[in-house]
């Protein structure tokens, strides 16, 4: 029981990652009605340029930990965010209207271009964060066994939730939410009656990098490290967890992702760790061809 506890403690704070993702990624989505593994790049691209400025923070200006993780958080948040604008205005926005093999391409050497542009800067290295917040809370114990999570776990989490509890709040009860909204259901309509689509179709790009830069760092801070690999496999991986509940509704989308987060962390507990990417993968690719009429916008 304890074990089953602890596990499900680890649960939440990839379940609270893979839901912010998620969420900030159905944004892009709306705008963009196509897959996008970019997402997942700019948020390994956050991860990497957090690592790599709060080396030079420490090493070159010779600031104190806590203010090089700041420099490197604000230096990656930057470059993230910029990122993404570029991305949006000149790659995206233009195929998104096109075949989805060209942005799918497209996607693909962006990318590539991103992973590099980091390798470059790190000089092929792998950086690694000292640790830090790493204090373990006690939920329960039973005997000598403790269920508890770490104090960065914790953090985390709440800053991811803090990121979905805003965004929804925005999409819902904002003014740029409804005309968000009026331009993922018909943008030539919206655009019809005065909405500049192409100005909402940059902002809701800049604000999915946005979240996919803080959650770059959050990850990035708590696991200590982002290899360049890592650009590839999360942009695929979050193209297939945010449709665990579907590309339409945001939350509903945050909410299956979670769900994928506890199953994975589940079957790395129980079940054998080699197979646990394959194993989610597949009943991913099962939901979404066998399972799940996505409801997309018309």
């Amino acid at each position: 029981m304890a074990y089953l506890l602890q596990q499900l403690a680890n649960a939440v704070p990839l379940a609270a990652l893979y839901a912010a993702l998620a969420f900030g990624y159905c944004i892009a989505f709306g705008v963009t009605r196509r897959a996008d593994i970019t997402y997942g790049a700019i948020f390994a691209f956050s991860g990497q340029m957090f690592l790599i400025f709060t080396e030079v923070g420490w090493n070159v200006l010779w600031l104190v930990l806590p203010a090089a993780l700041a420099f490197g958080a604000g230096m990656a948040l930057i470059y993230a965010l910029g990122a993404g604008l570029v991305i949006g205005r000149t790659v995206m926005r233009p195929l998104a209207h096109a075949s989805a093999n060209a942005m799918l391409v497209a996607a693909l050497g962006v990318l590539l271009m991103l992973t590099e542009i980091a390798r470059l800067a790190s000089a092929s290295r792998s950086l690694w964060l000292p640790p830090f917040l790493n204090r373990p809370v006690i939920f329960w114990q039973a005997g000598t066994f403790q269920v508890t999570l770490t104090v960065i776990q914790m953090l985390n989490t709440a800053l991811m939730l803090a990121i979905l509890l805003a965004g929804h709040r925005i999409l819902t009860r904002s003014r740029w939410g409804r005309i968000w909204r009026a331009v993922t259901d018909e943008a030539l309509g919206a655009k019809l009656c005065g909405v500049d689509a192409d100005r909402v179709f940059l902002m809701a790009y800049a604000v999915a990098a946005l979240v996919a830069a803080v959650c770059g760092i959050l990850a990035t801070a708590y696991y200590g490290t982002m290899d360049f690999g890592a650009g590839l496999m999360f942009g695929l991986k979050i193209v297939l967890i945010a449709a665990a509940g579907g590309y339409a509704d945001p939350l509903r989308s945050a909410g299956g992702a979670a769900a994928i987060g506890f199953v994975e962390t589940l079957w790395g507990g129980y079940g054998p760790l080699v197979w646990r990417d394959p194993v989610i993968v597949s009943l991913l690719v099962f939901w979404l061809v066998i399972g799940q009429r996505e409801r997309l916008i018309p």
